[in-house]
């Protein structure tokens, strides 16, 4: 019997089998870098649909992968457990420089950078009245009032705000905070967010450009982080976590806002949604690789009778254990904290 953790003869030489195809090590190589559906690996290695969902149908069959459908499209990541470090063993030891992986990586490089310029167009668009399009989705009021339940009243000294928007985070909790930041890809809502709050007086909230995923700020530094109405336009929502939970101090929150499961299909071509929904064990999952730990989850459901059209909006509240209670394990280094600069 192998133990915990361990594959037997069969499942290692199924794994193994199953990658032992061009085609679908190129498949493992682009997973290890992010989750794909089955159309963006149509694209980036050129072939067919139905060659590519069956070389997607082996590898999930043999464990090394999992599939996910969502709505019409699936997407694809390396699989968690034995057989996912079987297919991550796999990966590590294909050089990267090869010609083809090259060609692979950039191809899929673009195509992320295609649909990211497409959600950036979209908000570009619709800047000045994207508070009134999020209202069409479920009642923001209603979620205001539970984000102000899950982070409740006690005062921290910095807050960072991702995909800040229109600012209205910021605005929201602005009596929470000695010192808020948001963060925004699109200049069209970072000014538009600049005039807001400076109408509102708050001169200790700012906006600044930057990207989700390579954030300025040094390790450990915010006590509160806020993604609210984000994870749905990202193609790699796992990997925003990740530089999410890494800016939070030991003892720092989580607040992440967005969709339940949905099948509105149209979300993805009028409103550049990469995701249609998450479901809680998803991002259970997220936060758990990211060394958070899920302390609140709430769904916020459409009144009876009015669910057409509508969407449910989910909250998830997780914290950065703090020093205290890691003192069974090693800490990490991190690099000293520094002052954001303005």
């Amino acid at each position: 019997m192998p133990r915990s953790g361990e594959l037997e003869m069969e499942e290692a030489v199924a794994g193994l089998k199953a990658a032992a195809d061009p085609t679908r090590l190129r498949i493992l190589l682009l997973l290890a870098s992010g989750e794909l559906n089955v159309k963006d690996l149509t694209r980036i290695l050129g072939q067919s649909q139905p060659r590519i969902s069956r070389h997607v149908k082996l590898l999930g069959e043999a464990g090394l992968i999992e599939r996910v459908r969502e709505a019409s499209w699936v997407f694809c990541r390396l699989a968690d457990g034995p057989r996912g470090d079987l297919a991550r063993a796999i990966v590590q030891s294909i050089d990267t420089d090869d010609p083809i992986y090259v060609r692979d990586r950039q191809r899929a490089d673009a195509l992320k950078a295609e649909r990211e310029s497409a959600a950036q167009a979209y908000f570009r668009t619709h800047a000045a009245d994207w508070d009134r399009i999020r209202a069409l989705h479920v009642s923001e009021a209603e979620v205001e009032e539970a984000m102000r339940e899950a982070l409740g009243d006690d005062r921290v000294e910095l807050l960072i705000d991702l995909g800040t928007g229109t600012g209205r985070t910021l605005e929201l909790f602005a009596g929470l905070y000695d010192r808020g930041v948001g963060i925004d890809l699109n200049q069209s809502m970072l000014s538009y967010a600049r005039a807001k709050l400076g109408r509102a007086g708050l001169d200790h909230a700012q906006v600044r450009h930057g990207d989700i995923y390579h954030l300025s700020f040094a390790d450990g530094v915010a006590d509160v982080v806020v993604m609210h109405q984000v994870l749905h336009f990202l193609s790699e929502p796992g990997r925003a976590i990740q530089e999410a939970a890494r800016v939070l101090a030991h003892g720092g929150r989580l607040l992440i806002v967005d969709f339940a499961p949905h099948q509105l299909e149209f979300l993805r071509e009028e409103f550049a949604h990469e995701r249609l929904g998450f479901s809680s064990a998803q991002v259970t999952q997220w936060l758990t690789d990211a060394g958070l730990t899920l302390v609140h989850s709430r769904e916020l459901a459409p009144p009876a009778g009015r669910e057409s059209g509508k969407l449910t909006v989910s909250l998830w509240l997780a914290a950065r254990p703090s020093i205290r209670q890691r003192t069974h394990s090693v800490r990490p280094e991190v690099r000293q904290p520094v002052e954001p600069s303005p």
